[in-house]
Parts: structure tokens; C-alpha cells; sequence
């Protein structure tokens, strides 16, 4: 079981960014507009919050949402989560980069996380997932349009190949 402790700094907030980058990945595939982006917003943040409750979850999981709870742990999160992203302009830019940081997490997973790479690198797309459903696209005020758009499922395979691991079904 990976800890904490097997990580170096920079390592560790790269797993702490890891949720955010997942759903930015999505959110600017196919950007939703103000309450959309509140929703997918609102996704990744119920994913980190479901893993506290889950007697299954991965330990690693839990350990990273368990930092979120701490003002230095979202810190942590945030700025490496900008970082990640910086300079991007363009939604498709955002993707790219976002896609670029999910191939570093994973090699940190795949290096240091022994059992709990696969389980981490799942819950992320998971986390993908559960942005891609969380808001329509299209349609005229929340009525009408697709609940996963085509962008959103090539951005989410693209994320579950970056991560190594199978593209949920949406």
C-alpha cells in the first residue's frame, strides 16, 4: 500500500491536482456555459467527497481526498492544478495539457504506487466520468441537447488512455 510518505513533494501534489486536471479535461472539451460548469464543477467534488464514505475505496484515493480537507492540501491542489494548465488560452489547449499532466500522474502511479496505481488511475477517470454526465450539452436552458457530448467522450477516452486504464461506458 502507498503512502504519503512515498512520494516526494512534488510527486504528492501532482496526485493532489490529479481530480482537477481529470476534470478540466473534460469541462473544456466541451465547455457548458455557466451552470454546466458549475455542475462538473460540483462532480469532481462530490467524487473526492464519496471517497471518505467508501469502506472500498483505495487507500491511496482516500489519502488524497483526506489532504483536501486541509487548507494546505487545497493549496497544494490548486497551484499545481494551475500550473498544470497555465498558459492555455484555447479550450483545446486546456485538454492538451490537462492529457500531458494525466501521462506525468501516471508515471508517478506506475513508479511509486504499486497495488494502488491501477485503483488510483481508475478513480480518475471515474472522476472524468462523473463530469462528462453532470451537465448537458447543447440544448436551450438546461432542456434538450446530449447528456455526454462526442467531445466529452473522446476527451474521456483520451484521459483513460493517458491513465493507462479502460474508458468508462458512458
Amino acid at each position: 500500500m502507498a503512502t504519503k510518505t512515498d512520494f516526494t513533494p512534488d510527486e504528492w501534489k501532482l496526485l493532489l491536482q490529479s481530480p482537477l486536471v481529470a476534470a478540466i479535461a473534460i469541462s473544456a472539451a466541451d465547455p457548458s456555459g455557466l451552470v454546466g460548469m458549475i455542475k462538473e464543477s460540483m462532480a469532481s467534488a462530490r467524487a473526492l467527497l464519496a471517497v471518505k464514505s467508501d469502506p472500498n475505496a483505495d487507500a491511496l484515493v482516500k489519502a488524497v481526498a483526506g489532504d483536501y480537507e486541509t487548507s494546505e492540501g487545497r493549496t497544494l491542489a490548486h497551484d499545481g492544478f494551475t500550473a498544470a494548465i497555465a498558459g492555455a488560452s484555447r479550450p483545446a489547449d486546456r485538454v492538451a495539457m490537462a492529457i500531458d499532466s494525466l501521462k506525468a500522474i501516471a508515471a508517478v502511479l506506475d513508479a511509486k504506487g504499486g497495488a494502488d496505481a491501477v485503483p488510483f488511475k481508475t478513480w480518475l477517470a471515474g472522476v472524468a466520468k462523473a463530469v462528462a454526465e453532470a451537465a448537458p450539452e447543447g440544448g436551450f436552458l438546461g432542456f434538450g441537447g446530449t447528456q455526454v457530448s462526442e467531445a466529452e467522450k473522446a476527451s474521456l477516452a483520451e484521459v483513460a488512455a493517458a491513465l493507462g486504464v479502460p474508458a468508462p461506458a458512458v
